[in-house]
């Protein structure tokens, strides 16, 4: 039984996006004041605020940590602000983690798929958590130069590795076709590596970050040249065929400017002009920046790093277009933090002194201390809510996204008497006291029919047995509409043993009447086994009344994106605004 309804939605449904920006700035906004007054509070009692960001070691930070600390809280600043575009409660999900899951080792696409039937259980919550817990480690790294600004970068590390394994599905190791160009080996790769030498005894800064650093970036490189030299890979190719023409096609097809669209499609043509000698340009900078970043440190080198800040801009802006446009971009894509690691790591900073401070100290201190006690506050706020999601119930944010919102009316129900499958009479109200919810199935539908079934079967077990609550379902199928149909259709769901659960049926008369009162279109054909019904539900209040009217056309079962508990959350909160608890 396919339903009448579109069976699709935007990924900037107007109604998601409205109850998105409620949740995030005027919810999140009041928590997040409010755990930022507590904090003061507490601060100002035990004098912190007046010694804030004055500690000697922090003071006295290495140059290098400074510039490493406060690029990559502006970048976590800058990811968190991409999570508050509209699109990415319904889009995240499926559009940006699903594909992740293609061609990983079973254990990660379990993995994997967990975490989006998670995310699109709770896409308001999670999504509002994503960016103020991004923001605010962003602003801790970028204003505290001690204790503080380590606990954030512990966090931060936490966050970017679950990102990467999850998010990424271990930063495209794994992924068909993909490359260091491309996105490989994750951008929040290079946010962990930044994250531990941050979290990290500052003394210790000095001495190893600089080449350790550069070492690792080292391998990167090397990693990447046996991707790029790969012929599956597609770069060796001419034309149209080739990798980086093809990947340009895709990335100008997003909306974005003009000018940046052209540099992308002029590339891209280029690489399919030149083929295979295009690829060797990238080979060869790929091994001049594996061979130098491995001898800087020793060497004292820099042009190494200019080498490496240089290719990636470029290729930032040729390859990965910017990677801020399409309204999913969740981060500036890989090529800038690891530009960014590898400036910080530049040997010409080890041994310079550290940056000083120009604001007088107070000033710095007490400034400090508000902008931290405002991101602790994004910080705790994050972290409570998507803790709490995890034990909540399902939102309703893809079933409205899917169906819309229920209609609330307060018309008297038509009254019908049809036959319940155990061949007794059942007239619509007969319980005294008792609500009743009104669908239509068809008796032979394998599709839509049983998830309905299943979310009346949830909405019982949610309210238990004793409740006042009759659920009926009308028979919607002209060609199979005889109690042994009902009968099986019920003993095949397991519905027999559902409290007050009557499907009812009758003639093809009676049936029609019902059908038209309740504005039910139902079409069928004689060559097609089920018939084509409208998909609504009808909330009635003891008195006979319908008090909403419920449209439910439940996703395609093929999709990640089941509405099924959100529907039940939708019809168990109309039933307690009806009056039922």
């Amino acid at each position: 039984m396919p339903g009448m309804g579109p069976n699709s939605y935007s990924i900037t449904n107007p109604l998601v996006t409205s109850l998105f920006k409620h949740s995030a700035f005027v919810t999140g906004g009041m928590w997040i004041i409010g755990i930022a007054f507590i904090v003061m509070v507490i601060g100002v009692a035990t004098r912190r605020v007046l010694v804030f960001n004055l500690s000697d070691l922090g003071l006295a930070e290495p140059r290098s940590r400074t510039y490493l600390r406060v690029a990559f809280g502006v970048m976590w600043v800058v990811d968190g602000l991409l999570q508050f575009q509209v699109s990415m409660p319904l889009g995240l999900g499926n559009l940006v983690v699903a594909p992740a899951a293609d061609g990983t080792p079973s254990w990660l696409h379990r993995l994997i798929t967990h975490g989006v039937v998670i995310w699109n259980s709770h896409p308001i919550a999670l999504a509002d958590g994503a960016a103020w817990i991004q923001v605010g480690v962003g602003i801790l790294l970028v204003i505290s130069n001690a204790k503080v600004g380590r606990a954030a970068a512990a966090v931060s590390v936490g966050w970017a590795a679950l990102i990467w394994l999850v998010g990424n599905g271990a930063g495209g190791f794994f992924t068909p076709g993909n490359n260091f160009l491309f996105g490989w080996p994750g951008a929040t790769f290079f946010y962990v590596i930044a994250g531990v030498w941050l979290a990290l005894d500052p003394r210790y800064f000095p001495e190893r970050f600089s080449r350790v650093t550069l070492r690792i970036l080292s391998v990167v490189f090397a990693g990447a040249i046996v991707y790029q030299v790969l012929p599956s890979r597609g770069f060796w190719r001419g034309g149209n065929a080739n990798a980086l023409t093809k990947m340009s096609r895709s990335m100008t097809s997003l909306a974005q400017p003009h000018w940046l669209s052209d540099v992308v499609r002029q590339v891209g043509v280029l690489a399919g002009t030149m083929g295979g000698g295009y690829n060797i340009v990238i080979i060869l900078w790929l091994g001049a920046c594996a061979v130098g970043l491995w001898m800087a440190s020793d060497r004292g080198w820099r042009w190494p790093i200019w080498m490496v800040v240089a290719g990636c801009v470029y290729f930032w802006i040729t390859v990965q277009d910017a990677a801020i446009f399409g309204g999913l971009a969740t981060d500036l894509n890989s090529l800038v933090p690891l530009a960014l690691l590898t400036l910080c790591a530049s040997p010409q900073w080890v041994a310079r002194e550290p940056l000083r401070r120009r604001l007088p100290r107070e000033l710095r201190a007490s400034t400090g201390a508000v902008l931290v006690s405002f991101a602790t506050g994004m910080v705790a706020f994050a972290v409570i809510s998507m803790s709490l999601t995890t034990f909540a119930a399902a939102e309703t944010t893809l079933y409205l996204a899917q169906n819309g919102s229920a209609s609330a009316t307060n018309t008297a129900a038509p009254g019908f008497t049809l036959t319940d499958q155990n061949r007794a009479p059942y007239t619509l109200g007969e319980h005294q006291g008792h609500y009743t919810v009104v669908t239509f199935l068809d008796p032979v539908c394998y599709t839509d029919c049983p998830l309905l079934a299943a979310q009346l079967k949830s909405v019982s077990e949610n309210f238990g047995p004793a409740a006042p609550l009759d659920l009926v379902a009308v028979a919607a199928n002209p060609l199979h509409e005889t109690v042994a149909n009902v009968r099986h259709f019920m003993q095949l769901h397991a519905l027999a043993r559902v409290k007050n659960f009557y499907f009812v049926t009758g003639s093809l008369k009676s049936l029609t009447r019902v059908w038209d009162q309740y504005g039910i279109q139902v079409i069928s054909s004689p060559k097609a086994t089920m018939s084509v019904h409208s998909d609504l539900m009808f909330v009635i209040d003891p008195e006979g009344r319908i008090k909403w009217i419920v449209p439910d056309d439940p996703i395609n079962a093929t999709s990640l994106l089941s509405s099924q508990s959100s529907a039940v959350s939708e019809l168990t909160s109309l039933l307690h605004a009806a009056g039922l608890h």
